[in-house]
């Protein structure tokens, strides 16, 4: 195996501490060509679609690659603002907001965001932290609930960034925040808020993205964890059972996935006399094309032609002020241990370390 060369190393210098701050990803440009760059990369994950390459890869480059990125082109243009991609704004937001939130609370950090597909990738990230003298590094993935497909998949190119390096940073993972309370009380907030300002509806329809059913039965803990957000921001907001619906969205190919599907639900609703209903998305952290067309533009569609009267979608926490200091909680709780203070740079240890390199240089020079 070769390795990447190594930037020059300053001795003396203090390790710095990263949180690499990663969302799935999303194309450059609201393009056929650029979908098919994008989806090229997501679908080839084998994380993402467990089908053995040999019966997937035919199908992927001799089908879909065809076919696909023009209709998802213009889905993307439905949704593509002055700033670009929703997806990509938000998260560079969180970022930025982040970042300030811990330099808020006296911690010296870089937060840096990345794509698990497209752009910045976190090779990229990675390769700029590093070469800007980062030794720790906290992956602080933007899925607040575990599954294989995000979370694990982000692992994964953290890892393969890791083996072309020769000098390793320490590493930190978050797996999942699904209940943690400051995750919670940011998406009750965000629904009374809405609430405020629109009125309440009878039924408060929450949308996770779906996977193969297949998954829950290998034993990942995706689909309890979206049930447990629901359950806890449920009581958190003083609701019944029988007010709230937990749906799935976005299923692809043929295969059974987690039900029941948000857009199906979303008609019967309206055809068994469902007038009103607010629907939130809880796993997406940032508002992008699984929210803003699929939920915001065609369950809508879909419930209004079913009978509804009114469709009230309820936008992501993307820059909530609470969700940025909920974050904040999230990454502080996961750097413990680690001299991130600000000023930690010249505690005890690094003194002492200061002091024994003066030493060696004196000791050299008496010998010269």
């Amino acid at each position: 195996m070769s390795f990447q060369t190594e930037p020059a190393y300053r001795h003396g210098s203090a390790a710095r501490t990263a949180v690499l701050l990663v969302n799935l990803g999303t194309p450059d440009a609201p393009t056929a060509p650029a979908l098919r760059r994008y989806l090229a990369e997501f679908l080839s994950d084998p994380r993402v679609v467990e089908i053995p390459a040999v019966v997937w890869k035919p199908l992927l480059h001799g089908i879909i690659l065809r076919v696909r990125p023009a209709k998802s082109a213009a889905k993307y243009a439905s949704i593509w603002t002055p700033q670009g991609s929703p997806l990509a704004h938000w998260t560079q937001q969180q970022a930025t907001l982040l970042d300030q939130a811990l330099q808020a609370r006296g911690l010296d950090i870089t937060v840096r965001p990345a794509m698990r597909y497209g752009n910045p990738s976190v090779a990229s990230v990675l390769d700029d932290l590093k070469a800007g003298g980062v030794q720790r590094v906290l992956m602080l993935p933007l899925y607040p609930q575990y599954a294989a497909a995000t979370t694990a998949s982000a692992q994964d190119a953290v890892m393969a960034w890791s083996a072309r390096q020769r000098r390793m940073p320490e590493w930190r993972f978050v797996n999942h925040y699904h209940d943690h309370p400051g995750y919670i009380q940011a998406l009750a907030g965000r629904v009374r808020a809405h609430w405020e300002q629109h009125g309440r509806s009878p039924k408060l329809l929450l949308s996770f993205h779906g996977v193969p059913e297949r998954s829950l039965h290998l034993g990942d803990p995706y689909h309890c964890e979206c049930h447990k957000t629901a359950r806890l921001l449920r009581q958190a907001l003083g609701l019944a059972e029988s007010e709230v619906v937990v749906t799935f969205q976005s299923r692809f190919g043929k295969a059974k996935w987690l039900e029941p599907y948000t857009e199906p639900t979303l008609i019967r609703m309206a055809q068994e006399g469902c007038e009103r209903v607010d629907v939130m998305c809880p796993g997406f952290t940032s508002d992008c094309l699984e929210t803003l067309e699929e939920i915001a533009q065609e369950a809508q569609h879909a419930f209004m032609a079913s009978g509804g009267k009114a469709f009230h979608y309820i936008p992501c926490l993307n820059d909530d002020p609470a969700w940025i200091e909920a974050l904040a909680s999230i990454a502080e709780q996961h750097l413990q241990g680690w001299p991130v203070q600000a000023g930690a740079a010249d505690g005890p240890a690094a003194q002492a370390e200061s002091r024994l390199q003066r030493e060696a240089a004196l000791r050299l020079g008496a010998k010269d």
